[in-house]
């Protein structure tokens, strides 16, 4: 459907943050979730509504609130995990499925060991989060999977994207909606972006 690559200056400043070697990893994790609150609210901007009666402590009136089965967030693990909080702050109602994918050291190629969803996922609105979009295979796969199960409505969310990820995934899946928090150059040889962040991953939870 549409890539949006954000432009608040508070999630490029937090962005920059994270990319420092010197952030240590408790504060690395708060970032990581504050930029997922702050693009959270861009993504899910178009949430439907509908009017309900809503009786304050003045008088009764019809008031919007969230239509349709809750929102579903599903992270790809183990990174994507970091960014879970920020949109169950904004959305503290929604379900929450895991997909397990790991990355083949030499092909770069994306395997699957685990995938759980929450129920009637063909009636939510999907939010994927993977706090970095390299080559694109395992956002590819990740929505693969979720399509397998029923999903349709779904909004891919990444902290840092390469231009080779946009591509491999938008191509992939042309309708789905894509939101950046920035575009980095490239990746490099080993399929890592740059300038990126390193390993978002082991910067997430202290590991190496």
């Amino acid at each position: 459907m549409s890539v949006a690559y954000m432009t608040h200056p508070l999630i490029k400043h937090k962005i920059t943050m994270l990319r420092k070697e010197t952030t240590g990893t408790n504060e690395f994790r708060k970032i990581v979730e504050e930029i997922a609150i702050l693009m959270g609210y861009e993504a899910l901007s178009d949430l439907p509504t509908r009017d309900v009666l809503v009786k304050s402590p003045i008088e009764e009136s019809m008031q919007p609130e969230i239509d349709g089965k809750k929102l579903a967030v599903v992270p790809i693990l183990r990174a994507g995990l970091g960014m879970v909080n920020g949109i169950l702050a904004l959305v503290p109602s929604a379900k929450v499925g895991h997909i397990g994918l790991y990355r083949d050291p030499e092909t770069h190629e994306p395997h699957e060991y685990y995938c759980k969803l929450p129920e009637n996922i063909d009636e939510r609105t999907i939010v994927v989060v993977d706090p970095m979009l390299a080559t694109g295979g395992s956002a590819v796969a990740a929505v693969d999977f979720i399509k397998q199960k029923g999903g349709r409505k779904i909004k891919f969310m990444s902290i840092i994207a390469a231009p080779e990820g946009v591509s491999a995934l938008m191509k992939a899946h042309p309708d789905i909606q894509l939101y950046v928090g920035n575009l980095d150059r490239q990746l490099n040889e080993n399929a890592y972006i740059c300038p990126g962040l390193g390993d978002a991953g082991d910067r997430i939870f202290g590991t190496q």
